[in-house]
Order: C-alpha cells, then sequence, then structure tokens
C-alpha cells in the first residue's frame, strides 16, 4: 500500500531532512517544526542557513551517516540525495518511508486556505516575488517559498501565519504535481527540459494536470491569454479560468495606458472592465509588464484590493539574480541575471535596448549540454543581440556531456563572440573590453556570476 506522506506529517512527530541546509529544504524545517512536530537534519556542509536552524533548536548534523535517521518517523530529501545516499540506505532498510521535498510542500498546502502556486518556463521566481510583495502590503502574512534570494524578506522564503502560502512551482521532474494549488498562475509553456520530457506536448501535458490540481469547487486557473501553449494547455483542464493579456480585449485581467519613461512602465490594470490598480514598476521589460498583471490578478480572485496592488509593485525591485545590479567598473554597469533558456535570453537582452547604453556586453553560460543541443540554433540568434557574446564553457549542473557539444560550437555561430574556458578567463575578456556607456551582462543559471563580481570586486 502505498504511504502518504499526510500520515506522517503530525504534531509531535519526528521528521529528519536530508540536505536540509538547501534553498527550499531549511524553510520547509522551519515551517514543520512551527507545526509541532520534532525536526532533525543533516548537509554536506556548515552554512548560514544551517547556523539558523540550530538557532531555532533543530539539530544539524554535517556529513551524511546512516545513523543520522535512526528513529525518525519518515525521512524528507531534497532533489540533490539519491537512493545512494546512506541516511537513504539506511532509512529503506528499516522501514522507514522516504518522501521528496515537493511531497512535503504539497502536504503542508492542504493546510492552508489559500495555495497559490506559480508555475510557467519563465518568469516563476520574480513573478512569486511580485506576488510576496502585495500580500505583505495587503498584510496578509503569507508564508513564501522562492526559488532565489528575495530583498524584502533577506531570505528565499517567510514562515508567516496568515492563511495563504505563496510557492514557486517547478515542472521539472512534474514536482509541482505534489503540490495543492487553490490558485494556479500559468505564465507561459515552452520547450524546456527536454532531458527529462519528451517534447512540448509531454510538458503541456504535465500543465494541464497542475491546473487540474485545483479544487473545481473555488479554486482558479489564472493563465497567460498572450501564451498560445498555455492556453492549449488548460483549454480542458476543467477548472474556473482567469486570462490575462496585454493585447486581447476580451481577457478577464489587462493592462492598459501602458506608458515608458527611462525604460520603466506605467500602466492600469483593469479587471473585467473596472479599473482595479494604476501601477509603476522599478524593473523594465514588457515581460515583466506581463508578471506584474499575472501577479495582480491571483491578488484579485484571493480578494486582495487594489491599492494593495500598487503598494507591493511599486516596492519591488526585483529577485536576486534577476537583472541585478552588481556594480560598475571602469564607468560600465555591471548586472547579472539568471536568464538561461533563448526566450528569457530574448527578453532580458530586448527589454536592456532600452535603457540608452552605448554597448550591450553579455558573458553567458549556457546551462546543461541537453538544453544547448535541443535549442541550439535559437540560442544562436538571440545571443546575436548583444553588441559582443563573451561564451562560458557549458555548465554541467546534472548531465555528463555525452553530446559532445560546447560553447565553442556556439561562438562559431556568432559574428565577434569570444570563448573562454574558465571563468577567470571570463572575467579577464570583461576587463579588457569594458568601457564608460557600457552595459555587462553576465547570464546564466549555473556560477557565472562570479565572473561579474570578480570584475567589480578588482575595483578599478
Amino acid at each position: 500500500m502505498e504511504q502518504k506522506i499526510q500520515d506522517y506529517i503530525k504534531p509531535g512527530a519526528r521528521v529528519h531532512l536530508v540536505g536540509i541546509g538547501g534553498v527550499s529544504m531549511s524553510p520547509l524545517a522551519e515551517v514543520l517544526r512551527g507545526r509541532g512536530l520534532e525536526v532533525t537534519g543533516s548537509d554536506m556542509n556548515e552554512s548560514p542557513a544551517v547556523d539558523h536552524l540550530r538557532s531555532l533548536g533543530i539539530p544539524v548534523a554535517i556529513g551524511h551517516r546512516g545513523e543520522n535517521a535512526a528513529g525518525a518517523g519518515c525521512v524528507i530529501r531534497t532533489a540533490a540525495v539519491h537512493d545512494d545516499n546512506p541516511e537513504i540506505a539506511a532509512a529503506r532498510a528499516v522501514g522507514i518511508p522516504v518522501f521528496e521535498r515537493a511531497q512535503a510542500w504539497g502536504a503542508l498546502m492542504s493546510h492552508y486556505e489559500n495555495a497559490l502556486c506559480v508555475a510557467g518556463t519563465h518568469g516563476k521566481t520574480t513573478t512569486t516575488s511580485m506576488c510576496t510583495h502585495i500580500f505583505l502590503a495587503a498584510e496578509r502574512d503569507p508564508s513564501v517559498m522562492i526559488g532565489g534570494f528575495l530583498p524584502i524578506l533577506q531570505a528565499s522564503h517567510r514562515v508567516g501565519h496568515g492563511d495563504t502560502i505563496i510557492a514557486e512551482s517547478c515542472e521539472y521532474c512534474n514536482s509541482f504535481l505534489s503540490f495543492c494549488p487553490t490558485v494556479a498562475v500559468i505564465l507561459n509553456v515552452e520547450e524546456d527540459h527536454l532531458d527529462f520530457f519528451r517534447d512540448l506536448a509531454d510538458i503541456q501535458t504535465s500543465f494541464r494536470a497542475f491546473a487540474r490540481l485545483v479544487p473545481e469547487d473555488r479554486g482558479w486557473v489564472v493563465v497567460n491569454g498572450d501564451n498560445p501553449h498555455a492556453l492549449q494547455a488548460v483549454e480542458d483542464c476543467g477548472r474556473r479560468l482567469f486570462r490575462f493579456s496585454l493585447t486581447d480585449p476580451a481577457a478577464d485581467g489587462r493592462a492598459v495606458n501602458l506608458t515608458w519613461e527611462r525604460g520603466l512602465p506605467t500602466f492600469d490594470i483593469v479587471i473585467r472592465g473596472e479599473q482595479y490598480a494604476h501601477v509603476t514598476l522599478r524593473v523594465g521589460g514588457g515581460h515583466n509588464v506581463s508578471n506584474a498583471l499575472a501577479a495582480a490578478c491571483a491578488a484579485w480572485v484571493l480578494g486582495v484590493p487594489g491599492s494593495a496592488v500598487e503598494k507591493g509593485l511599486d516596492a519591488f525591485t526585483g529577485a536576486g539574480r534577476r537583472f541585478e545590479k552588481k556594480g560598475t567598473f571602469r564607468g560600465a554597469d555591471v548586472y547579472d541575471d539568471y536568464a538561461h533558456h533563448p526566450d528569457e535570453l530574448h527578453a532580458l537582452l530586448t527589454m536592456v535596448r532600452t535603457l540608452g547604453y552605448d554597448r550591450v556586453i553579455c558573458a553567458f553560460q549556457p546551462h546543461t549540454y541537453s538544453r544547448t543541443a535541443a535549442l541550439f540554433d535559437r540560442f544562436v540568434e538571440e545571443l546575436k543581440l548583444a553588441d559582443v557574446a563573451v561564451l562560458a564553457e557549458i555548465y554541467a549542473a546534472r548531465e555528463q556531456n555525452t553530446l559532445g557539444i560546447s560553447s565553442r560550437d556556439l561562438a562559431e555561430r556568432i559574428p565577434g563572440s569570444i570563448c573562454c574556458d574558465t571563468l577567470e578567463e571570463v572575467a579577464d575578456r570583461l576587463r579588457e573590453l569594458a568601457r564608460p556607456g557600457d552595459l555587462i551582462l553576465t547570464v546564466g543559471a549555473g556560477d557565472i556570476y562570479r565572473a561579474g563580481e570578480a570584475l567589480v570586486e578588482s575595483g578599478e
């Protein structure tokens, strides 16, 4: 018989978290402890997150040993922990059930009246962060789980006491299908994670299943009416749909009267024909107008007043690694961005073109061999939008290079591009290129940000 995690997450029960210092594991530990469970954990390294958990009275062992899990009612692991981990093996040897992190978050969501889950191929972190700002402005005291650092929280999470949880919801390995959304936001559906999904149709099937997790009687699916693949994914989901759009006058939520000043947008949000909010963003790009509209529509269906949308979005200056300013070097501004898909590159590079810089120098680190190969031609076209493309070697992440692909293959197709073997070489080439009036971007989901930080820290 299949074991259900809900049976093990109860006050007084003991739960052991393997990889407890991780970005979504440490807040999980806090929430579980706040619900009256006895929590222990282990991690490979000391870290500020581990120090914080210990300050709350949660014991954390450094290093993975079988005895760490002894006596636990269940074990929860991060995605980076595999079956050969000694704690997982020891737990299974004595019949202790092992669950995934996403399953635990899903079980916790069922305790909240409102579970606002933000999904999509792109824009999840930014939109989840915008929702957080709005719900804080509305004094709804939300719990929050974001896949990136948010300055207003000084963390990637928040343990609140209100009736709402806001969670970034990732489709990779179908992890979001363990969640329990009452409001499912779908920003867009595109080809990505093709090391797991077969094709676009397979991805759409996953998003359709995500939409169907919403309760039929009281939930909402908030979907981007400007993204055809997202609309196709939810058209037969059997749930209440709330469409938002920048272009379709028949959509439920619209951004109208859009104007730009110094690269930043001001617009009205109209819900079903009535003015809801007047918004000025501190982040640029049409994609962020759409993200803000999505966040506002999610707030509307959950009864948040438009004044909180205005206040919350006015205070939003971006999430960590989302066009984040790192400093200056020789009169050039240095920014970092997490973009790692051609659509995200397009949104970033077209947005920065509106900011008035003399040149845009983009240091890009492709993320995973499979994504680079599957979307190769599109990466080439988008990287041509930069005045100079500096390419770092592909960041392997979870993969081995069985495809024999390299960043040099991209460089051969991009006129004037520069290929570097190491991040130190990337920083050196940026140092040679930089001049006043330039925008230098470090871009990618790996560790490319280190090159920009090294440039700024050199202090010239």
